[in-house]
């Protein structure tokens, strides 16, 4: 069995890190698969999927700050609509992940949360969730 569905976040700053851990494992456990995949995938170049620590929000931070560092959003780009910034840094972080699904809930560490990275907010962003597995 599987089923696409989606979450829709309203991000309000140019780059953040929203957490939307409690969105997808509200979407596995509705969807009633015991033991499979949860695939969560954002349809946009310049916002990225992550898996990181979100109990402290200072990781977030540091991993924001360093993001900038390496791209910053000033350089000599050649795309001329002033995102150049945001479409490396979604590269560097990445459009999906897999999680694994067993009893029901999503397989996460202690420490880990589920990202929404924003690099060229504010906007509203869709993100997909695809689970498969059985029942």
């Amino acid at each position: 069995m599987s089923k696409t569905l989606e979450i829709k976040v309203n991000t309000s700053r140019r780059q953040e890190f929203i957490d939307i851990t409690e969105n997808v494992r509200k979407i596995v456990r509705q969807s009633g698969i015991e033991s499979g995949i949860a695939l969560v995938f954002v349809p946009h170049t310049t916002a990225g999927i992550t898996i990181n620590e979100h109990a402290d929000p200072s990781v977030k931070a540091d991993i924001q700050n360093r993001l900038s560092e390496l791209v910053p959003d000033d350089a000599h780009y050649q795309h001329l609509e002033g995102n150049a910034d945001a479409h490396i840094k979604s590269v560097i972080v990445g459009s999906s992940i897999s999680i694994i699904v067993e009893n029901g809930e999503p397989l996460l560490g202690t420490w880990q949360g589920i990202f929404l990275a924003e690099f060229d907010g504010p906007r509203t962003r869709k993100i997909l969730v695809k689970i498969v597995g059985e029942k």
